[in-house]
């Protein structure tokens, strides 16, 4: 199994980079957005990598089921246990207005598990990874949680923060930014991954899609932390999100 992840890892983190320098050739060049049906944007450049994304994986693996955020669910067949989990760009709010903090995420389930997350970031070139038993990697660096065991000395980003009073967490909000030390924000993916290298020490939304949290259980675990819902379970199925370290997390789950 440990060879064989080892392999997945390195077919995402190479698809994840291919997907990611498609993106750039339309960031920052004015493209316009379509509205989807919810309200949140989407551009010629989500579907153009999703679309590539989806290729490789149809040709390298053509059992595996894959679910993106633009094109939905394709089943599986031989290896029915194995799902690609897609998000193209996420953060497109950041890539139309030219943000550099959108990223390609891909992430591997495995029997309802998963086990191998990549996050790429192409404007910053920086890209966080992980599978299971391989642990958490930055830019070819290991990467670990921060040691900061107060919330007093904690810092935490989240994406925006009227997204809280929205979804009926207004509160939690403000019982977390009354506790900690620096409050930031245009996180997305972004602030998760944050967490994953020891640069903040928590990073929450409210709500959150499967794709957006594909790749992160692997990480924040191999990094020596948590990704989950708001109640301590490690899942991309919990509508929301939390990613910190182990040590603050009992502290984190008692205020929100």
């Amino acid at each position: 199994m440990t060879d064989i992840l080892q392999s997945y890892l390195e077919f995402a983190t190479e698809t994840a980079y291919l997907a990611g320098k498609l993106t750039l050739g339309y960031f920052q060049a004015g493209v316009r957005p379509d509205l989807k049906a919810d309200d949140t944007p989407v551009t010629v450049a989500d579907r153009g990598a999703e679309e590539l994304i989806r290729a490789r994986i149809e040709q390298r693996f053509p059992g595996h089921a894959i679910l993106g955020e633009e094109f939905g669910e394709s089943a599986g067949s031989a290896d029915a246990g194995h799902r690609w989990i897609i998000d193209p760009i996420d953060g497109t709010k950041a890539f139309i207005r030219g943000v550099p903090l959108y990223a390609v995420l891909i992430g591997l389930e495995i029997e309802g598990r998963v086990e191998v997350g990549v996050s790429y970031f192409p404007a910053l070139d920086e890209m966080v990874y992980a599978a299971s038993g391989h642990g958490c990697w930055w830019n070819g660096r290991r990467a670990r949680v921060s040691e900061v065991d107060t919330l007093d000395r904690a810092f935490v980003t989240c994406t925006d923060v009227g997204s809280f009073a929205r979804h009926g967490r207004g509160d939690a909000w403000q019982r977390l930014a009354a506790a900690t030390y620096h409050r930031a924000g245009w996180s997305d993916a972004y602030g998760h991954c944050l967490v994953a290298t020891g640069r903040v020490e928590l990073a929450l939304d409210p709500v959150m899609s499967v794709w957006d949290c594909g790749p992160f259980p692997p990480i924040l675990r191999e990094a020596g932390g948590y990704f989950g819902d708001w109640r301590g379970n490690e899942t991309i199925y919990g509508n929301e999100a939390i990613s910190t370290t182990l040590a603050l997390l009992p502290q984190v789950l008692a205020l929100v």
